[in-house]
């Protein structure tokens, strides 16, 4: 159940589910490898029933994507097969979806997210997906545009696999513009919401003398955020894109956006990052209580409304999945009783995962044992505690 306000389209505060379908392109043995989740997870073969799962569990929103390379197989020639079963699926089941066009990975026949020629065809095909489906209105247009820049621009595990300094800047700002690029297609059409969702950090310094340290890790992760809502540069983060064309900076600061938002923090365990020395056994609670900070310093930055587009037991034990999520809940309270606006959270995702362990780095099929269900679709106890928290509303 969600709780709806009178004057705006998305929920004042929703319980959402996502599907996984993170599908980049890594090496296995030194050879290009295709991550597909949904082949992991045998989604594919149950779209209808992992659906049906989430609207049983009185859900009635869903983080939901269909891999682009996909709908798009060849250069502009569309195969919307999957994309009518999913969102007929969500139809049937009394699910509405958070639209995600780009979930870490292009169509084959792109060499990666340093290429712009890739951004025009994203915007053709935004404008191909709302000219076939009227309905939907909440768009999450790429997931983690950060993190897909970080993991194929700076680390070199993803997609392009580069690594230096201008490489990233070049990637980051190629996906940031087709993020805004199709944003603005989607509001020209129907008024849309960019629903987002990106990946949050919270620094912790375990010694005074680490403070530096996380003050810079902290401006580093505003810059994804300040492309997107037009804000001014913090003097390092203005630098580090002096090697970016003019033109495409011009082109995103014309485009940013900050209405009809709902900003997407990714919060998990893994998450907190100790600096100066090893990271404590730090509990459940504690890592939340990070977070909250953290949370408020960011709106204190924006002064956007947010919600947590993702969360789960990342890193932590299975038996811990019911007090993260309450310690979540409660905590997301506490900011909401403040009067930040707070507009959701979302367990992500519906079922396990594979390979998260390493990032999907190494495609051993390993079970990630984050789910609401588990590999074989039984629910685990975390998904009574959801539904129930989803039954209150607020």
């Amino acid at each position: 159940m969600t709780t709806t306000s009178d004057n705006d389209e998305f929920p004042d505060f929703a319980w959402v589910v996502g599907e996984e379908g993170s599908d980049p392109m890594v090496l296995s043995d030194g050879v290009p490898f295709r991550q597909d989740q949904y082949a992991q997870s045998g989604h594919y073969d149950h779209v209808e029933d992992d659906l049906r799962s989430i609207a049983d569990l009185g859900v009635n929103i869903v983080r939901y994507g269909v891999p682009w390379r996909l709908t798009e197989p060849e250069p502009g020639q569309y195969d919307w097969s999957m994309w009518d079963r999913a969102l007929a699926g969500c139809a049937e089941h009394g699910v509405e979806p958070i639209i995600d066009l780009v979930h870490f990975g292009l169509p084959d026949h792109f060499s990666g997210f340093a290429d712009p020629l890739w951004v025009d065809s994203f915007s053709r095909y935004v404008e191909a997906f709302l000219d076939r489906y009227p309905e939907p209105r909440w768009f999450t247009p790429i997931n983690e545009p950060a993190v897909t820049a970080d993991n194929s621009g700076l680390w070199g595990q993803w997609n392009d696999r580069l690594s230096s300094r201008p490489d990233h800047a070049r990637i980051l700002t190629n996906i940031v513009l087709a993020s805004l690029e199709a944003l603005a297609r989607i509001r020209s059409d129907r008024g849309g919401w960019w629903i987002g969702s990106e990946g949050f950090l919270v620094p912790v310094a375990v010694v005074p003398k680490a403070e530096d340290s996380v003050e810079k890790l902290r401006a580093w992760t505003w810059l994804v955020w300040d492309l997107h809502f037009g804000r001014d540069l913090v003097e390092d983060n203005a630098k580090y894109l002096e090697t970016v064309d003019d033109a495409v900076l011009d082109r995103i600061r014309s485009l940013a956006v900050t209405d009809r938002v709902i900003a997407g923090l990714d919060f998990y365990p893994s998450s907190v990052y100790a600096f100066g020395g090893d990271a404590p056994e730090w509990s459940v609670q504690e890592r939340v209580n990070f977070a909250l900070v953290e949370f408020r310093r960011w709106h204190d930055r924006y002064d956007v409304p947010f919600w947590i587009a993702e969360t789960s037991n990342l890193s932590l034990g299975v038996e811990d999945q019911i007090p993260w999520l309450h310690s979540m809940a409660n905590g997301l309270d506490e900011l909401r009783s403040d009067g930040l606006p707070v507009r959701g959270l979302c367990w992500y995702s519906r079922g396990d995962q594979f390979d998260w362990q390493s990032e999907l780095v190494n495609p051993k099929g390993e079970v990630t044992e984050v789910g609401l269900f588990d590999v074989h679709r039984q629910a685990r106890p975390v998904a009574a505690a959801f539904a129930e928290l989803a039954s209150r509303g607020v």
